[in-house]
């Protein structure tokens, strides 16, 4: 049997050690730890996939992004802050923005939000909107077909008119108004159905005895 002298002994010990060691180190270095913060302030936060992807945008204002379609930013005024989402390819597919403010005139501007997603490669297919300033008042769920670009047929709303009525409009595949539920301030309610040129072709007027 062959024995191993004390240096050699000592020079393989050595080595291995070392090598454990850095496999330790190493490996240990690429864990990563979350941290815990009590507070934070941001101006923006980008959320993004291992290869560097956007999928997500929580910003001010100022610097949240314009039109951003496979990770190339196209400008876009937008006067609010908020969510934006990206798909897997980083292109905008839908987001929470909000805003509000008054002008020099004292005036209320770009009061609302809006969570809206959109269809792949088109516009947004469903948006939940509430606006109330001095150009708008409204607010309601829209269902919309989105089909390229800018193309968009809206096909269903659901919400409240700048005059307080609550409406249910259900339109065909060109966007155009089929059937009308509505209740008025006052209370009134009333049912149309109308044909494709928009004119009323029947009305149910309903009343409470």
């Amino acid at each position: 049997m062959k024995v191993f002298t004390n240096q050699r002994f000592l020079t393989i010990y050595s080595g291995v050690l070392s090598v454990a060691f850095a496999v330790t180190i190493l490996s240990g270095s690429s864990v990563t730890k979350p941290t815990t913060f009590d507070e934070i302030n941001v101006r923006r936060i980008n959320v993004v996939e291992p290869d560097g992807t956007l999928r997500m945008v929580i910003s001010d204002h100022v610097k949240l992004p314009g039109i951003i379609v496979r990770g190339k930013e196209q400008a876009f005024a937008r006067p609010q802050a908020g969510l934006l989402f990206y798909n897997d390819e980083g292109s905008e597919n839908g987001g929470l923005v909000f805003g509000g403010r008054r002008n020099v005139k004292e005036e209320i501007v770009d009061s609302g939000g809006s969570l809206s997603f959109d269809k792949y490669g088109a516009n947004q297919i469903i948006q939940l909107i509430g606006v109330d300033d001095k150009e708008d008042r409204f607010a309601g769920l829209s269902v919309t077909d989105s089909l390229t670009g800018t193309d968009t047929r809206r096909r269903v709303w659901v919400g409240r008119g700048e005059d307080g009525t609550a409406t249910v409009n259900l339109m065909d595949a060109q966007g155009k108004k089929r059937i009308v539920m509505e209740v008025k301030p006052d209370g009134t309610p009333s049912l149309s159905f109308l044909d494709a040129s928009g004119k009323v072709i029947s009305q149910l007027p309903l009343s409470v005895k």
